[in-house]
């Protein structure tokens, strides 16, 4: 009864969705389980096998063939695989335990340990991945097809220390460390914005000092907070003082907010930064801007740093210290795109404090722009 009603509901799919489902099967066997996909098991009539029966998610190998006929990893289709079904990875990518192998990965920080206001910023990396089940292949805004270009998957989490904040940024070095030497491109999911210190610690050991592209509400350059120097608001101050930004290529877009200070911009200009005050940046395209940034950063390594509270609360409640009158998703596109043709060599995505947005749209938003991301990082190929 089991293989009838099985065989009845295949052939509610689809036709694409069929052929597309018997491909994958009879790739399967050909396949490397080391860069496996799931998928739905879509039996045949005449299977009496449990697992054909009961439509189990199983392997069926690296998934449909690319633009060019490559055979990378590709996150499944919703019309072969269910949304809610199997792992919560990054786009349901593969999941490895390393960054071998891969030309980009996807991975978690879950730590808020810095937060200064509300917490919650270590469910970021987990319901980042959830909503990102509604991204697809393709970027058909500017036919960028990173899975027919680059190998990827997710890696999973840094397990950071709850308890120790200098502890955990140890933790995250060190995992960094053996990402970047193994010619990895790195995707991070904050996380709280101190987690960025630790990543570009390892991230100039092998690229030297590096440019920095930063989207957010504020500049993070803070001296220290309750006598603590790591925190959230200290991250690029750290930097600077230990040499790991080249800081006459160093952008901060979207700063606003009231202050302690009445210049509270001194200190990032006077390391030669460009401050983009979101004034600046009301009720324009950012494109003339990017021009300018791409000028700036020439072709030497370029680190991409966005907060989630750079985006005004009203697209994006979901974060520990929101600001008003913020940048728009679509200047948020905008700056992520005129990112193409740099020499990036690794980006995060911070701050997504889940509890505070029950639309989940806040993550939905850090998902797409981490997709964004990864659709501008050297070697894409366009369709």
């Amino acid at each position: 009864m089991r293989c009838l009603l099985w065989a009845a509901c295949s052939q509610l799919l689809p036709r694409e969705a069929r052929l597309c489902s018997r491909k994958l099967s009879a790739s399967a066997a050909a396949a490397a389980p080391h860069h496996d996909l799931w998928s739905v098991a879509l039996p045949d009539a005449s299977s009496s096998s449990p697992s054909a029966s009961m439509g189990l998610l199983r392997h069926v190998g690296r998934g449909t063939s690319c633009r060019w006929g490559s055979q990378f990893n590709v996150p499944p289709s919703a019309l072969i695989v269910a949304r809610p079904a199997g792992i919560c990875s990054m786009m349901k990518l593969p999941v490895q335990a390393s960054a071998e192998g891969l030309d980009a990965a996807f991975v978690g920080v879950p730590m808020d340990t810095g937060t200064s206001n509300r917490p919650g910023a270590r469910f970021g990396p987990r319901q980042i991945r959830a909503e990102s089940a509604m991204l697809r292949v393709y970027n058909s805004s500017t036919g960028a097809a990173p899975f027919d270009s680059l190998r990827v998957a997710d890696i999973g989490d840094v397990n950071v220390n709850l308890y120790n904040l200098p502890d955990s940024c140890r933790l995250i070095r060190e995992s960094f460390r053996k990402i970047v030497a193994s010619g990895c491109v790195p995707l991070t999911l904050g996380g709280d914005h101190t987690i960025t210190y630790p990543i570009l610690q390892a991230m100039t050991e092998k690229h030297g000092p590096v440019g920095l592209v930063h989207v957010d509400a504020h500049t993070d350059t803070g001296d220290k907070a309750l006598g603590e120097k790591i925190y959230h608001g200290t991250p690029f101050r750290r930097c600077v003082e230990e040499g790991l930004l080249d800081c006459s290529r160093v952008v901060q877009i979207g700063i606003r907010g009231s202050s302690y200070d009445p210049d509270p911009y001194k200190y990032c200009r006077d390391q030669g930064f460009r401050v983009v005050p979101v004034e600046e940046c009301w009720m324009k395209s950012l494109v003339p801007l990017m021009e300018e940034v791409r000028k700036q950063m020439g072709d030497k390594p370029v680190y991409i740093s966005f907060d989630i509270d750079g985006l005004d609360p009203a697209y994006a409640p979901g974060t520990g210290t929101p600001e008003i009158a913020g940048l728009t998703p679509a200047q948020a596109l905008e700056i992520i795109r005129g990112c193409k043709g740099l020499h990036i060599v690794g980006c995060d995505l911070v701050e997504v404090a889940p509890m505070y947005d029950v639309s989940g749209n806040t993550a939905l938003l850090g998902a797409n722009l981490l997709f964004e991301m990864l659709c501008v990082l050297p070697g894409v190929k366009t369709m």
